[in-house]
């Protein structure tokens, strides 16, 4: 199985395109493509459309009016509070955290101490722009990147509080084009896709 990212706007002709290579949609004759349900082609492949933020019949309706993006990955993040697709506010940054050290013994303690200190002041300074730029949000906060890496960043107690979203973990470094291209991601339908044998 495959799941693909494909835009509102692509949606109908990624099915238009899916009913040619595979034939009409035969649990679906009414034509209904209601995201959740499994929706099989006469040749036994079938797709799924899901989203993020649950199931509506069309997905600019199911993103929230005000919500947040959280990225983090290594010693960068980017945070953003969004309007529906638009992003209103938000802030890149990045705080040094070396590599890892193949020294040994007690050079290689001080290393990963430095290290450890190095990256709870990038986590931190990610949860200072967080709680400014959420302040007063209404709806969830979509998360990607390093898991761990979230994970510290959201043990700030004004962050505690926010219903929180898995998005995509697989991002570049946090830059204003990873934030942009998050977004459009997140906001993307989620098509389960699976194609029958020899096809």
């Amino acid at each position: 199985m495959t799941t693909l990212e494909v835009p509102d706007a692509r949606l109908p002709r990624w099915v238009e395109n899916f009913v040619a290579r595979h034939g009409e949609v035969v649990d679906s004759g009414s034509g209904d493509r209601r995201p959740g349900t499994v929706h099989t082609a006469a040749d036994g492949s079938w797709f799924r459309i899901g989203s993020y933020f649950g199931a509506a019949t069309r997905l600019p309706d199911d993103v929230p009016q005000d919500w947040g993006v959280l990225v983090v990955r290594k010693g960068g993040f980017a945070v953003a509070r969004m309007a529906k697709d638009q992003i209103v506010t938000s802030k890149v940054g990045r705080r040094h955290v070396q590599g890892r050290s193949k020294a040994g013994g007690q050079s290689q303690q001080r290393f990963a101490r430095r290290r450890d200190n190095q990256a709870r002041a990038a986590y931190e300074a990610a949860a200072e722009y967080a709680v400014e730029h959420f302040a007063g949000l209404q709806g969830p906060v979509v998360v990607g990147g390093d898991a761990d890496a979230i994970r510290e960043v959201l043990t700030a107690a004004p962050l505690k509080k926010f219903t929180t979203i898995d998005g995509p973990r697989d991002v570049d470094e946090p830059r204003r084009a990873t934030l942009e291209e998050f977004v459009k991601r997140t906001t993307s339908w989620q098509v389960e896709v699976e194609n029958a044998p020899g096809t």
